[in-house]
């Protein structure tokens, strides 16, 4: 049975796609035959470009490798938004401007999160702040979304420093709020 965050998310995803092929703006990325991807759709055209589509993940990932390495619980919304799909990130407009949602592309991509993870997980406690987990990157340089982890809001945030606004109650309302770009 989907969790209400799984569905929110299902429904995000849809709406990209449907933006994208309705508005006849391909979702087209470089191929990398060294980077495979379930996401890639046929083969690579004369430019050295593939159609790609977000695609469910088989066997959904897991966090439980960070969480016993750190000895904390990651917030579950933050861990099924990383253990749905494989894809490429995710443009979209937020009530606040515009982001892109970070995405695994593959397997190892997810092993270089979860390592990226860890180091800003570590950063945040050597710098005596409340753990955050980073999900989206926005148009101001310097500033990522993330989840508070001990609340599941989701905060904006300069690397580095303390969460500056809340900008939603959680990440399901958040991906609520988001139109596709």
């Amino acid at each position: 049975m989907d969790s209400t965050f799984d569905k929110q998310l299902d429904q995000f995803v849809a709406a990209f796609v449907s933006y994208h092929q309705e508005g006849e703006r391909n979702l087209l990325i470089s191929y990398d035959p060294k980077w495979p991807s379930p996401c890639y759709q046929g083969e690579a055209n004369n430019d050295g470009s593939v159609a790609w589509m977000p695609v469910r993940q088989a066997s959904p990932a897991t966090f439980s490798n960070v969480e016993e390495a750190l000895g904390i619980r990651l917030n579950a919304e933050f861990c099924a938004f990383f253990s749905r799909y494989y894809s490429d990130n995710l443009s979209a407009m937020a009530p606040q401007g515009q982001c892109e949602l970070l995405q695994v592309f593959n397997s190892d991509d997810l092993v270089r999160l979860q390592q990226n993870l860890i180091g800003h997980l570590l950063m945040k406690k050597r710098l005596k702040q409340e753990p955050t987990l980073f999900f989206a990157l926005t148009d101001e340089e310097d500033y990522v979304l993330s989840v508070l982890n001990r609340t599941g809001e989701v905060v904006l945030e300069q690397v580095g420093r303390p969460p500056k606004d809340v900008v939603a109650e959680s990440l399901g309302a958040f991906i609520s709020s988001l139109s596709p770009r």
